[in-house]
């Protein structure tokens, strides 16, 4: 069903109603995966090494995997107001991000992956994404008109709690950063040593009134190679240990 679905984002309400009785399938494989550990502890030291995205019921973007995009829609949901225009706001932020950076080819999503270390409890999230990878103009020309370039979008974590009976996973969000990615050109060195300190700048944000950006995740489903987690809407992510793993991100420009 992964397959099938492009890891969950075939199935986008703002196109269309279609594949939505597939996606339902998914849902109920994977609820019926979940119900088997129902009561089941979730070990900490299963959670540790690389983990890759596979399949999501989330709609408008695989990107909400990121705790950057966790910690965004967690935060809409502390806000004094958390409806803009008869929607829910973070759905209708991440449905004006996918409408922003996924039309008309202009960005591309590769592979997403998290990475845990719990000796030094930090989580790292990996997001492939190509720029311009599409870009043809109808009835103009055949010729790739723009070159592609990209990287990948790093955002570490900060492991403040986690309960194994649960499987809750409590995280604050440090930095985000970029890396490079084989085969894919991108800005260099100028793009790749810049850090953004996300965590102290959205204290500083006046709508999150000096909280820091914290989310969480729920490990619902858990053993040696196969991850299950929800977000605070109970939206899944799936996850499974990599076939071919991939250099783990280096820190050491900072």
């Amino acid at each position: 069903m992964g397959a099938f679905l492009d890891r969950g984002q075939s199935f986008n309400p703002t196109s269309g109603s279609y594949y939505h009785s597939d996606m339902q399938t998914a849902r109920h494989y994977i609820e019926e995966l979940v119900a088997t550990q129902q009561n089941s502890p979730k070990p900490l030291e299963l959670l540790n090494g690389e983990w890759q995205l596979v399949f999501s019921s989330v709609s408008h973007g695989l990107f909400r995997s990121s705790p950057f995009f966790l910690a965004v829609q967690e935060a809409f949901k502390k806000g004094a107001e958390t409806e803009a225009f008869g929607q829910d706001k973070a759905q209708l932020f991440f449905k004006l991000h996918e409408l922003q950076t996924c039309s008309w080819g202009v960005s591309k999503i590769g592979r997403i992956a998290q990475r845990i270390d719990t000796s030094s409890n930090t989580l790292y999230s990996e997001f492939d994404t190509s720029l311009l990878s599409l870009t043809v103009f109808p009835l103009i020309g055949w010729a790739k008109m723009f070159p592609t370039f990209g990287g990948s979008v790093i955002t570490k974590s900060d492991i403040k709690n986690y309960d194994e009976q649960s499987g809750k996973l409590s995280l604050q969000v440090d930095f985000t950063a970029s890396q490079k990615v084989e085969g894919l050109p991108d800005l260099g060195d100028f793009v790749r040593k810049i850090k953004v300190p996300v965590g102290a700048i959205w204290k500083l944000l006046p709508w999150n009134s000096g909280r820091p950006a914290t989310c969480t995740l729920t490990n619902v489903y858990l053993d040696d190679d196969f991850r299950v987690s929800i977000d605070v809407d109970g939206e899944y992510f799936c996850y499974t240990r990599p076939l071919v793993e991939r250099q783990p991100y280096q820190n050491k420009t900072y």
